[in-house]
């Protein structure tokens, strides 16, 4: 049986955060009940097309998944395992925000099956998080870590957001120190992008913020390698970090990384449930409706959500391939390639490839490519070279 994994899309947040342009909502708790409601319809509905699939992955993601009741998320996870085929071993993560978690909430959903925790924590710097329109603040942060712990969580991920405008390297340093002090399993670390629209974009356009300092961003990518690689993690994937451990293999990503996530970085298929979810079984991409209140109405009604499906071309697939999987460290292997694909990667890249390696953004050998250091700074660049 194929293997895939599972994502659930929880659309709603207490308050948009001024730099995101997620699919998220505040202010629908009336909406909540029924949505979970709809979840369980969807998972009736697609199950007879993903019965080949086995899922040993189940990532709950948002918008904030813990502002819904806690019995609302047990019954979602319960829905998932009995409507689909669930691996014994699958690795269950929720995100959540500080301020959303509880020490009774996060028992329970430990107890509920939850394996993995993923904190949007973003600074440990109160006007850091003023800036970004978080709702929590330092203290907070710590507490739901603590918290986490005290509830048996043994697979935390701390989200982290770099390149503020106005923050220096010396900030940003104190602020990875304090949290390798805590030495969660794993770091997810995010240069700021700004997305049109947002109310920190609008800031900015006007001058009431300065423009963030590329080079200072850049110096605090070079910063946070330097200084996870010394504190025992390693480096996976461009923006991710596990701690390493002595069942890590020799090659390839260690053992406390995100199992769900690899599954996009190595473009293998998922299913996503829930408002705006993507979905791809090997064939064909899927987009769902992304409003809410549209999504349980198709539900409700016996529709599938699905609002778009695109069945890409062989050339498509291998330029996914490529742009996915050169963000891991290990980067793409020859072998690999050619199983999935019947053709060697030198064949349908070369010129790519040795271009891009005279620029000193990619590393060749007999394995596969990679980026080098300087190849990850400059990913888009390197990435947009494979575009079909």
């Amino acid at each position: 049986m194929a293997m895939a994994g599972l994502y659930v899309h929880i659309p709603f947040c207490l308050a948009k955060c001024a730099y995101c342009d997620f699919v998220s909502f505040a202010g629908l708790e009336p909406l909540y009940g029924a949505y979970v409601e709809a979840l369980s319809l969807e998972i009736a509905l697609v199950a007879p097309r993903w019965a080949g699939f086995s899922f040993d992955t189940l990532f709950i993601g948002g918008g904030t998944p813990t502002v819904l009741p806690t019995a609302s998320l047990e019954a979602i996870i319960a829905a998932c395992r009995e409507g689909l085929h669930f691996a014994e071993d699958a690795e269950i993560t929720v995100e959540a925000n500080p301020g959303t978690v509880t020490p009774a909430n996060l028992s329970a959903l430990r107890k509920a099956g939850v394996t993995r925790l993923s904190l949007g924590v973003q600074s440990l710097r109160d006007p850091d998080l003023a800036l970004l329109g978080r709702l929590h603040d330092r203290k907070t942060a710590l507490e739901a870590f603590y918290w986490a712990r005290e509830a048996g969580f043994e697979n935390i991920n701390l989200d982290f957001i770099f390149g503020l405008p106005g923050q220096t390297v010396s900030q940003w340093q104190k602020v990875l120190e304090e949290a390798l002090r805590l030495r969660p399993e794993h770091l997810s670390l995010y240069a700021l992008t700004l997305e049109e629209g947002t109310p920190l974009e609008a800031r900015i356009r006007r001058g009431d913020l300065p423009v963030p300092n590329e080079e200072a961003s850049a110096a605090m990518y070079e910063l946070a390698e330097s200084l996870l690689e010394g504190a025992g993690y390693a480096h996976y994937e461009i923006s991710n970090w596990a701690r390493r451990s002595p069942k890590d293999p020799p090659h390839g990503p260690p053992t406390l990384a995100c199992r769900h996530n690899l599954k996009y970085w190595r473009n293998e298929p998922y299913l996503g449930l829930g408002a705006a979810a993507h979905s791809y079984d090997g064939a064909a991409r899927y987009a769902n409706v992304s409003d809410p209140a549209a999504y349980i109405a198709r539900m409700r009604q016996g529709q599938e959500a699905v609002a778009e499906r695109e069945a890409p071309t062989l050339a498509q697939k291998m330029g996914e391939t490529m742009m996915l999987g050169l963000r891991l460290i290990e980067g793409i292997s020859h072998q690999d390639f050619e199983v999935r694909f019947g053709v060697r990667l030198d064949a349908v890249y070369g010129r790519e490839i040795g271009e891009l390696a005279q620029e000193g953004l990619l590393e060749v050998d007999e394995r596969g490519i990679r980026l080098t250091p300087r190849g990850r700074l400059l990913g888009n660049r390197v990435f947009a070279a494979f575009l079909p």
